[in-house]
């Protein structure tokens, strides 16, 4: 039977088709986006992982290429301090805040002194590894709640799991030109050989308001007029590498040392 495009089962086809046509498109146009989103993200952690760890990327030299060979990404779980048996594509495609909001993989803070609410019981961390394959240090995720917003940043702490190696901050949503002193390197900086546990193995990171002392092993400067920014930083610090951060994962580390 012929097709009749002027009849009203006509224009029904025409239209059912011309409706799946669009949507074939438009899921085909949304996964296509996802991915090149997930790769902008991927490729924004490498960065920030590089920077933290003080790893160089030389001139003409791709970021990934480098980030491939030095750093292990791994999914922990904080409350045993295990790793999770994951590909690396799916532990870099892994939704930390989705996983932190979720009843299911959050759970909520006995102390909740970095005022996040909830946390993810699996975190990303990152190994990074010397030239000679040697761990140099382990790049792991901050945040906490500063005067107005989250703080999302990495600490890169050595291998001896006590000396901060650097610090990145990328995210803040604080006082602008007041709290832009989180993207500053000259105070970014300061961090560098900072330790955060003292002799009994309490976090003892601060920010200091009026100036950290010298000799201080553990303070930075705090900024006058962000006060509370500074205070956000030190309490997001204390809290992920207290009881209910990464002191689990720590743990599992220096008992394997011990025991080799």
């Amino acid at each position: 039977m012929a097709f009749k495009k002027d009849t009203v089962m006509g224009t029904m086809i025409f239209t059912v088709t011309l409706c799946l046509l669009c949507s074939f498109m438009i899921t085909g146009t949304a996964e296509l986006l996802k991915e090149r989103k997930l790769a902008k993200q991927r490729d924004e952690i490498k960065r920030f992982v590089l920077i933290a760890s003080n790893v160089e990327v030389a001139e003409g030299q791709d970021f990934r290429s480098v980030f491939d060979e030095r750093v292990t990404p791994k999914l922990i779980n904080l409350n045993t301090g295990d790793a999770e048996a994951m590909a690396t594509a799916d532990i870099m495609n892994f939704d930390e805040r989705m996983a932190a909001i979720n009843p299911q993989t959050a759970t909520k803070p006995k102390k909740d002194t970095a005022r996040i609410r909830s946390r993810a019981q699996d975190v990303r961390v990152f190994e990074v590894r010397d030239d000679q394959g040697k761990l140099a240090s382990i790049v792991l995720p901050v945040y906490g709640k500063g005067l107005w917003s989250m703080i999302y940043g990495y600490v890169a702490v050595e291998a001896d799991l006590n000396t901060i190696e650097n610090v990145v901050f990328y995210e803040h949503g604080e006082t602008p030109g007041i709290g832009d002193f989180l993207n500053d390197p000259e105070w970014t900086d300061k961090f560098q050989g900072k330790q955060l546990f003292d002799d009994k193995g309490k976090v003892s990171f601060s920010v200091v308001k009026g100036g950290a002392k010298a000799g201080d092993i553990h303070g930075v400067d705090a900024v006058s007029g962000a006060t509370m920014t500074g205070r956000g930083v030190q309490r997001a610090i204390q809290f992920w590498f207290g009881t209910e951060g990464f002191q689990v994962f720590f743990d599992k580390i220096r008992a394997s040392e011990a025991a080799r």
